[in-house]
């Protein structure tokens, strides 16, 4: 396993220095965010890929009469939405120029999420199940937002090509079997593409803070909110084994970020 691992890992790096350099989507911002991102696939892929996707989950909607059902709630969420978007220009310049939408899916489900190229979906249930406030949903939203600002979908899709290359080249020259390579699969995945993916949800967490607090949003409803998520949950798999840190994890996370974001609220209050 440790030799399969190794492997694994060599060549990933290779395949990253070979191919592409790393860089950064967004500006730092007050809560400091400046890893440097692999990507190999252009943005223009992405927001294809994305866009198709997104009109399929609209018309599937539409057709089950389950999109846009509650007007004052999808009002609402637009209020949040265009103040929340008017502070992304801290993290990039372009990103107040995307066609930004805002639709609603009636369903107990507990979920939203923010398309490439600023395409925002709420799940009812999230918003009536937990009680959400304006603030819990500007929390929301503003992660949500900050996975489309650090495009870490198009980071997703280059890891994974990068790995699954990676293995593919490991196992020629290494002559590994099917079932080793697979098992290096499985490494790989543990290795690198859980802890990446929570590193992203990390990010997300700080730059959503962020621009909630300077949407004039109340940072501190960031941890309310994920004491209810954690209360809804039945319960959550090993943090080692998620792709989502734990809600405890998270939590603590926001709570030490407090003293960054809470002047910006305050600032933006008066």
């Amino acid at each position: 396993m440790k030799k399969l691992m190794t492997t694994t890992v060599m060549a990933v790096s290779l395949s990253t220095l070979t191919l592409a350099g790393c860089t950064s989507t967004t500006n730092t911002g007050a809560v400091g965010v400046n890893r440097q991102q692999l990507l190999l696939v252009s943005s223009e892929q992405v927001l294809q890929l994305s866009a198709e996707s997104y009109a399929n989950t609209l018309k599937e909607a539409k057709s089950k009469g389950v999109l846009d059902k509650n007007t004052a709630q999808l009002n609402r969420l637009k209020i949040i939405a265009n103040r929340l978007i008017g502070q992304v220009g801290t993290y990039r310049t372009d990103a107040a120029a995307w066609d930004w939408e805002v639709h609603t899916i009636q369903s107990d489900e507990l979920n939203a999420f923010v398309v490439p190229g600023g395409k925002i979906m709420f799940y009812s249930g999230i918003i009536d199940r937990l009680n959400l406030t304006d603030d819990e949903i500007a929390a929301i939203m503003g992660h949500e937002m900050s996975h489309a600002l650090r495009e870490h979908s198009r980071e997703r899709l280059s890891r994974e090509y990068a790995t699954q290359t990676s293995i593919g080249v490991a196992a020629s020259i290494f002559g590994l079997s099917q079932g080793q390579a697979e098992l290096a699969g499985t490494a790989g995945n543990l290795g690198l593409s859980l802890p990446h993916s929570r590193t992203q949800e990390s990010e997300a967490d700080q730059i959503g803070l962020e621009l909630m607090a300077r949407a004039g949003y109340n940072p501190q409803a960031a941890v309310s909110l994920w004491q209810k998520m954690q209360k809804a949950s039945e319960g959550e798999p090993p943090q080692f084994l998620s792709t989502h840190p734990s809600s405890s994890s998270r939590i603590s996370q926001l709570q030490a970020l407090m003293p960054k974001v809470t002047p910006l609220y305050q600032q933006a209050r008066r």
